[in-house]
């Protein structure tokens, strides 16, 4: 690029002090911690790459979603969900409840605000995050991106061959579009056993990769949650114990899954689920070595025809494309540091909905960071130089 076009754009970027943290991504992650940081009286500035709050929920989930656990396990900080809401919230009830939850706090973020970089500045101990139309500053960074910022597509060989659509379930939205056609659904998590219980209710014919074992628990355990079951269980008795129950008991309910060539992984659902973050299926063939024209061949030699190929690959952090030299995160954009223990790095980093624990470590990374970040403020003497948190700046 040419160097005075590179000196025009350095001058015409704004420069925003912000007198408080700065939030980056405005899914539940970074507005529990806004709200919990005004209920501490401290101010916050929110940045969103899109134009919504929870875009996640609104722009790349299946109409046929729900919260996957009970309600008062998935609340955030401060506000409970409505009294009148079912025990399992749809994705249009989460989003209302979202959006109530952002109006309540007063929280609006500054959207179309995408992050191009973020990183501190040791000589004068601030962050410096860049968008790209303004600079924000400030001695503190809530990392909110959390563990599912973007897709996670698969490099299968042959899949530039294949005939068919192959899509993400971060683009599919309902099993309308596939009515009476044969789809391989890749990937046998809890939205690849729900993508392709909705391919059956809409009268196409699905068929499952897993790739490795897998566990499969029916959600409710004598009329109540399992993972609340397994939850209450847990602070009484040793994990792998509880585990052991769980299976018994699913054994009992579903019986032997190996008649259906569903393997169970060594490791129980629940200590499989906080060391590693893969959900146990709660409500097959083997893996894919290659994709073709008509279809796809599978690694026990079987070989198959489709029409439509859905990716249920999950989701990973974007972290370490714009977090610019900062030990804290791995390769994958996760905190080297386990949980409880990964909402706060050095020098005023934080971060929240990394803890593979869904919404309930959400909420408690949120008010971790607010109480600390809380008590380091209000340490700041000459804060009466403005009436306002969020100052621009003139360039020189």
């Amino acid at each position: 690029m040419d160097s005075s076009k590179d000196q025009e754009n350095v001058e015409s970027t704004k420069c925003v002090w912000v007198h408080g943290p700065i939030i980056v991504g405005a899914g539940p992650s970074g507005i529990a911690v806004a709200a919990s940081l005004k209920q501490e009286g401290v101010p916050s500035i929110v940045l969103e790459r899109t134009h919504c709050i929870a875009s996640l929920w609104q722009n790349k989930t299946y109409d046929r979603l729900k919260l996957h656990l009970p309600k008062h396990f998935c609340e955030l900080p401060l506000m409970p969900f409505p009294k009148d809401f079912p025990k399992y919230p749809s994705k249009y009830q989460f989003i209302s409840y979202m959006e109530s939850y952002a109006s309540h706090f007063n929280i609006v973020p500054r959207f179309n605000q995408s992050v191009q970089s973020a990183e501190f500045d040791p000589s004068s101990e601030i962050w410096v995050v860049r968008t790209q139309d303004f600079v924000y500053i400030s001695p503190w960074l809530v990392v909110a991106t959390g563990e599912n910022a973007e897709p996670v597509i698969p490099n299968i060989p042959g899949m530039d061959l294949f005939h068919g659509s192959i899509v993400h379930t971060s683009v599919y939205k309902s099993g309308s579009e596939y009515k009476n056609k044969k789809v391989l659904v890749i990937g046998c998590g809890n939205s690849g056993m729900e993508v392709s219980l909705d391919l059956c209710r809409h009268n196409a014919t699905s068929y499952m990769v897993a790739r490795n074992s897998v566990h499969v628990i029916p959600r409710e355990m004598f009329g109540l949650s399992t993972f609340g079951i397994a939850m209450a269980l847990n602070k009484w008795f040793p994990l792998k114990l509880v585990d052991k129950f769980l299976l018994v008991v699913s054994s009992f309910m579903l019986g032997n899954t190996n008649h259906y060539g569903i393997k169970r992984p060594k490791t129980g659902p629940i200590e499989l689920k906080l060391a590693t973050g893969k959900t146990p299926v709660l409500d097959v063939m083997e893996g894919v070595k290659e994709i073709t024209r008509n279809g796809a061949k599978f690694v026990d030699g079987q070989e198959k025809e489709f029409d439509a190929i859905i990716l249920a690959t999950g989701y990973k952090s974007n972290v370490p494309t714009w977090l610019k030299s900062c030990e804290f995160f791995d390769k994958d954009g996760m905190p080297k540091m386990p949980f409880p223990n990964g909402w706060k790095g050095e020098q005023g980093l934080y971060t929240v909905g990394f803890t593979k624990r869904g919404l309930h470590g959400t909420s408690c990374d949120a008010i971790n960071i607010a109480k600390d970040i809380s008590h380091k403020w209000k340490t700041i003497k000459d804060k009466s130089y403005c009436n306002s948190h969020i100052v621009l700046l003139k360039n020189s």
